[in-house]
């Protein structure tokens, strides 16, 4: 609700006063939906760190975990959050059930979740990624393969924003 929205950004411009600096909002999994909820989550949110003036850390884990649960389509999420507001992406696995999906932290990243990072990457630009993997922590090789292949996504996408920022200077240059 407005109510909630206000509630929150005011208690985290608090702590940002406070502080000093700018916050990052992270966006949970959900399990359930409220009753009440006036809003998708993605617009809470879209309205709390535009109301606070504080930053998102995106977890596209946590989108695909809830999309999954809730039946929603993952790229409306990601496509609803200001470009200029994201900070910092999440990575991780979770555990699969009959009825749901949960965030574990304790699986290797699915080829789904890599699909909706890439989408994230391509709308959002190549920015800071953390795998997180809580639990049942494998051999460090196979961690350092997650964090390759993170890397490798980031870079192709950090090559081609720069490659089209190249090209947009020479158009509006000549």
């Amino acid at each position: 609700t407005e109510e909630a929205i206000k509630h929150v950004a005011s208690r985290i411009q608090e702590v940002q006063d406070f502080l000093g600096c700018q916050m990052l909002l992270e966006n949970v999994s959900s399990y359930m939906e409220y009753t009440h909820s006036h809003m998708p989550e993605w617009e809470f949110l879209k309205a709390i760190v535009e109301e606070a003036d504080c930053k998102t850390l995106l977890d596209v884990n946590n989108i695909y975990v809830s999309s999954v649960n809730h039946s929603f389509d993952p790229l409306e999420y990601i496509n609803a959050i200001p470009v200029n507001r994201v900070a910092q992406f999440h990575l991780a696995g979770y555990t699969e059930h009959p009825t749901h999906l949960l965030d574990t932290h304790d699986h290797p990243i699915t080829s789904e979740v890599w699909k909706l990072y890439t989408k994230a990457l391509e709308r959002f630009g190549s920015i800071s990624t953390l795998i997180e993997w809580d639990d049942h922590i494998p051999p460090f090789e196979t961690l350092q393969q997650a964090a390759a292949r993170a890397k490798k996504l980031y870079h192709v996408y950090d090559e081609s924003r720069r490659n089209t920022e190249t090209r947009l200077e020479a158009h509006h240059g000549a």
